[in-house]
């Protein structure tokens, strides 16, 4: 699959819809086979949220922007299920930054536990991710983004 390209994504099989990316030119419903496609990374980091170290796994911010064609002037406006939303500008989008994380501790992610989709930084890993700024953008039960010129 090469979102940039046109291709559609898995909408009409039977697994499950995990997230929904709209913006000008862009409309994709994508599946965990679909984010996996894009690329998969994985780090351990400790959270202000959870106890202890924890493993996440998940699609990297800067394999999903270049997938869908999207440039470092634009910015993700990411939706939770509780309609909690925030803006994560693509200058984010680093090699070892984000993920978008379908899987923490080898276990997916229901939505009581802050799935199925979380974006998570490498907090441990670079003390610049150890802000309030970065912390809200850290959002969970992601199910929706909407691409927008900031």
């Amino acid at each position: 699959m090469i979102l940039a390209s046109g291709a559609q994504s898995r909408a009409d099989t039977a697994e499950d819809i995990l997230l929904s990316v709209t913006g000008p030119g862009i409309s994709h419903d994508l599946t965990r086979t679909d984010l996996e496609e894009i690329g998969i990374a994985s780090f351990q980091t400790t959270t202000i949220w959870t106890d202890g170290i924890q493993e996440f796994t998940g699609t990297p911010l800067n394999a999903f922007a270049a997938a869908l064609g999207l440039n470092e002037e634009l910015a993700l406006h990411a939706i939770a299920a509780n309609d909690y939303a925030v803006e994560v500008p693509l200058s984010d989008a680093v090699e070892d930054g984000p993920i978008i994380a379908f899987l923490r501790n080898g276990e997916a992610m229901t939505l009581r536990d802050n799935g199925p989709l979380w974006l998570v930084y490498p907090y441990d890993h670079n003390s610049d991710y150890q802000s309030e700024i970065i912390y809200a953008r850290s959002i969970w039960q992601l199910e929706r983004i909407v691409v927008i010129a900031p």
